[in-house]
């Protein structure tokens, strides 16, 4: 299934609806709108072979959890088309990306914009922290590192019960200093689970700031193939770039493609928060005005018209 739109026009789409979700919500994860979208347009616009979604464009209200008295439960994973054997399965493993997630959604057609107004109340599935039953989402990946791990485990299965549909990771650096990231390859690659590849967004930021302040990871590439992997290395914002990375052979190998980006791409004039950037809340109304104006500039789009105090 392929969107009318370029994933040129659908990285642009997600930066400003995320941009005006942000401004209107004085709050937002916003720098991984800058760093992540042309990664999760190439993904749903080109790189996966996705089927139709299999759920409504405007999201139902959550069901409640899986169990014998909820038959009717179905995951969020519809929004990326159906579970048979043809089609690629798409995790999101930074579950905190799911505002930028749903953004893409919209963009390429697979929820309907009405969907954004759920976001984070009370009985949504619209979730801020995507859980199993948020659009777009697979399992509850709320804690990071178990993305990699759970993807490996229905790759090996698909491939048994011979599907031709590839297993996706889209991931975030940060996962890289946690344990099971590291065991999750090492097992990929010692079962030959080669229909699991992995786009890793390498911004170099998380929750309490740059990632060097909180634990230096060193050669993460040199490090992946250390346990088997094969590694691929792009500029995350390069389109021809992401395209020729996703396409590295991996013959009896996992494939991590580390996409090197920048959590202001877009939006320089976040910088003046940096390093501060997980998740943007502005700290007075003169800032949130000033960024509304500055930001809108940058993207090309008009300002947000806001409320008058």
């Amino acid at each position: 299934m392929r969107n009318e739109k370029s994933t040129e026009e659908v990285a642009r789409g997600i930066r400003a609806r995320v941009f005006e979700h942000t401004i209107r919500n004085n709050g937002g994860y916003l720098s991984q709108a800058c760093s992540a979208a042309e990664q999760l347009a190439f993904l749903y616009n080109e790189a996966l072979n996705l089927g139709p979604s299999t759920m409504p464009l405007v999201p139902p209200p959550f069901a409640g959890v899986p169990s014998a008295a909820n038959p009717g439960y179905r995951t969020g994973a519809g929004y990326n088309g159906p579970f048979d054997a043809v089609h690629d399965r798409l995790f999101i493993a930074p579950a905190h990306y799911a505002l930028v997630a749903y953004a893409c959604l919209i963009e390429v057609g697979r929820m309907a914009p009405e969907g954004l107004e759920m976001f984070n109340r009370d009985g949504s599935s619209v979730e801020m922290i995507g859980a199993e039953h948020s659009p777009g989402m697979e399992v509850h990946n709320g804690t990071l590192g178990i993305g990699l791990s759970t993807a490996a485990g229905l790759a090996w299965g698909r491939r048994r019960l011979g599907h031709t549909g590839r297993v996706c990771v889209f991931m975030s650096d940060g996962e890289v200093q946690e344990g099971q990231t590291w065991e999750a390859v090492q097992a990929a690659a010692h079962h030959g689970i080669d229909n699991l590849w992995a786009l890793m967004d390498v911004n170099r930021q998380q929750c309490d700031g740059a990632m060097d302040d909180v634990m230096t990871v060193g050669d993460v590439a040199t490090k992946f193939r250390d346990f088997g992997a094969v590694v691929a290395e792009c500029d995350a914002h390069d389109l021809p770039a992401l395209r020729a990375a996703a396409a590295t052979p991996h013959p009896g190998r996992p494939l991590i493609v580390l996409a090197h980006s920048r959590p202001t791409q877009g939006m320089e004039s976040l910088m003046s928060r940096f390093p501060r950037l997980h998740y943007v809340r502005f700290k007075s109304e003169e800032e949130r005005a000033r960024m509304n104006a500055e930001i809108a500039a940058e993207l090309g789009v008009a300002p947000v018209p806001l409320e008058t105090q």
